[in-house]
């Protein structure tokens, strides 16, 4: 087959595309004929070589996918062939209430074999079904994205209809998911973003007030819009750049919700902030295979839209890394096999 690889570590020219050995199911996997592809700020880290990830190279990214069920393990009972699937890529139990549950977790594409392929040996519980009448587009770029912005909000911020939501870099993955989420659980939502295309689509998709990041100071722009109150949310995944002034965005009593640092991910705190003014800041990662269910519901119905920004062959997937590193566009960017196109 055909599959995307990293063949070490580094820039962008560290990834082809090209003859891959096929895959071989085992009794509770399914093999998937991907028919499209998504990339995250995921797939830049692990190209790059994140902290604490040791992989056997070469090694084919992407967490993100859906397709068809060509083939299915001998004990695997909830698909069959021809079935429309898409990958939820968390291996793990995220509940935090019982000790005995393995605490280990892990991501597919980032800790072990990625989806950027023709064809993929996904986990059975690592698929979720797919309702025909959905483009490929959408059902291989929303799984990630949508459930890791739900998780925040929902589960673990626990967002509330009229409360404030600050949602940073809107246009990116995770934020326009979680402008969107935010929304939809009746906030009023403050995006930012950098350009005016982006804050314009950001206003199309719930936001209710918007500030270009390059060209004043978000945590000035929100104690402004608020007569200096704050917000109760801050939807942080940015890092070191970001970190303070989420901070400062904050009510008092604020929670700011973190599921990465694309930024850096070590960034200098205010602690004297956090004590006084009673902050929380919450960690969230992926989410629970019920909270993937309940998100991708309103995927599939049309109630959330992922935004894509561009549609390329797999054998371009370095200028889709591009395109996110520079951050062009709205949304995610897709990728399908050369098969495909």
């Amino acid at each position: 087959m055909q599959a995307v690889k990293i063949t070490e570590h580094g820039d962008r020219d560290v990834i082809e595309y090209g003859e891959y050995p096929d895959p071989e199911i085992d009794r509770d996997e399914v093999l998937v004929d991907i028919k499209a592809a998504a990339l995250n700020h995921l797939d830049i880290w692990t190209r790059r070589g994140m902290p604490g990830i040791d992989l056997e190279m070469p090694h084919i990214p992407g967490s993100d996918g859906a397709g068809v069920v060509k083939e299915v393990g001998e004990d695997v009972t909830r698909f069959e062939e021809g079935d429309h699937v898409a990958v939820s890529a968390g291996v793990g139990d995220l509940r935090m209430d019982d000790p005995t549950l393995d605490p280990r977790f892990h991501i597919i594409g980032e800790h072990v074999t990625g989806v950027h392929s023709e064809y993929a040996a996904v986990p059975e519980d690592n698929l979720i079904s797919v309702p025909e009448h959905v483009d490929w587009e959408v059902a291989g770029s929303a799984s990630l994205v949508f459930q890791t912005a739900w998780r925040m909000l929902i589960e673990r911020a626990e967002v509330k209809a009229g409360e404030s939501v600050l949602v940073l870099g809107a246009s990116g993955g995770v934020g326009h998911a979680a402008l969107q989420i935010a929304d939809y659980a009746g906030a009023e939502v403050y995006a930012t973003g950098s350009s005016e295309e982006k804050l314009q689509y950001a206003e199309e998709h719930g936001a209710d007030h918007v500030c270009n990041y390059e060209e004043e100071n978000f945590a000035d722009w929100v104690l402004s819009e608020t007569d200096g109150r704050g917000v109760d949310v801050v939807v942080e995944h940015v890092g070191a750049p970001t970190w303070q002034d989420s901070l400062k965005s904050l009510t008092k009593g604020g929670r700011l919700v973190t599921c990465g640092g694309t930024g850096g991910g070590n960034p200098e705190t205010d602690i004297p902030r956090i004590f006084w003014n009673q902050l929380e800041i919450i960690g969230s990662t992926m989410a629970t295979p019920d909270q993937v269910d309940d998100v991708l519901e309103l995927v599939w119905d049309g109630t959330f839209e992922p935004a894509i920004r561009e549609v390329l062959p797999m054998s371009e997937t370095a200028r889709a890394h591009e395109i996110i590193e520079n951050r062009e566009g709205f949304g995610k960017v897709v990728v399908r096999p050369d098969s495909e196109l």
